[in-house]
């Protein structure tokens, strides 16, 4: 996404999966949302399913989202793949944290703080 107003990655060291994620938000809403994905199948659902669950939320609802609901969004996940919604889940907290701090930092285009 050319004009993201964050973007992060995070990745899982123990199996290599990788996860990139991008946010443009808008009046404190996510109007659009990416992923690329580094990793096996289940790392490419839990990272779509993400995006599909805080695309039109405000910054706080996306805050609720959690790794129990992304496994539940797939469909349920093997104990050995839960790793991929908890990466998907840690993308999503450190692009909240990184555009809570843009915004508190005067460089955000909210005209309102994040809730």
């Amino acid at each position: 996404m050319d004009d993201a107003d964050v973007t992060v990655q995070e990745g899982d060291p123990t199996c290599g999966d990788m996860i990139q994620l991008q946010l443009k938000i808008e009046d404190n809403v996510i109007e659009d949302v990416k992923f690329l994905s580094f990793g096996c199948a289940a790392n490419i659902a839990t990272g779509s399913a993400l995006t599909e669950m805080v695309k039109g939320k405000t910054l706080g609802e996306s805050k609720k989202v959690t790794m129990k609901d992304i496994k539940e969004e797939v469909g349920g996940l093997p104990p050995v793949k839960m790793h991929c919604a908890v990466l998907a889940t840690r993308a999503l907290e450190s692009a909240l944290k990184k555009a809570i701090e843009m915004y508190e930092s005067g460089e955000g285009s909210e005209s309102e703080p994040p809730d």
